[in-house]
């Protein structure tokens, strides 16, 4: 974990209340917002990003094609991009898709902003990331059905949304 990142706190409005160190975020379980982005490629696959072993959280673990926190003073699509950028090496625009409260095992409490984007190109892969695969929406159920390691969030929008 990246003890000098600064993240906004928030409150259940999601108006900004403080800015504290994303360490102190998570020892304290304080709201806070992430992005995600749902890739698709031509053919409505959606992608995956299967996240590294050296992440300390959820390793090994299908997660959203991308996804991160919101930093301090940053917007949303401001994130957005930043995570495209980092994690996957591209700069595409994408589309709001949706805005959901999430709360993790009833203790972390989040605002979630998702945004989707169609993609058929090459990643260049960031450390945090093992790999990235297209899947029809029906093969990522039948991977849920059979136990495969989901990232919690990633999860959520599936089941919100998808399945």
């Amino acid at each position: 974990m990246n003890d000098t990142e600064y993240l906004d706190v928030v409150n259940e409005n999601d108006a900004v209340i403080g800015t504290r160190l994303k360490s102190e975020i998570y020892e304290q379980a304080l709201r806070h917002r992430i992005v995600h982005i749902l890739l698709f490629d031509e053919n409505g696959r959606m992608a995956l990003q299967k996240r590294s072993s050296t992440v300390s959280f959820c390793p090994l673990h299908w997660s959203t094609a991308v996804g991160g926190h919101v930093q301090s003073s940053e917007t949303y699509e401001q994130a957005a991009g930043r995570e495209l950028k980092e994690e996957l090496g591209i700069d595409i625009p994408f589309d709001f898709f949706q805005k959901d409260f999430y709360s993790a095992d009833g203790k972390m409490e989040k605002f979630l902003v998702t945004y989707k984007a169609t993609y058929s190109g090459s990643f260049k892969f960031e450390d945090s990331v093992s790999e990235v695969a297209y899947f029809e929406i029906d093969t990522i159920r039948r991977m849920v059905d059979n136990d495969e390691k989901f990232h919690p969030e990633l999860l959520f929008i599936l089941q919100k949304y998808f399945f």
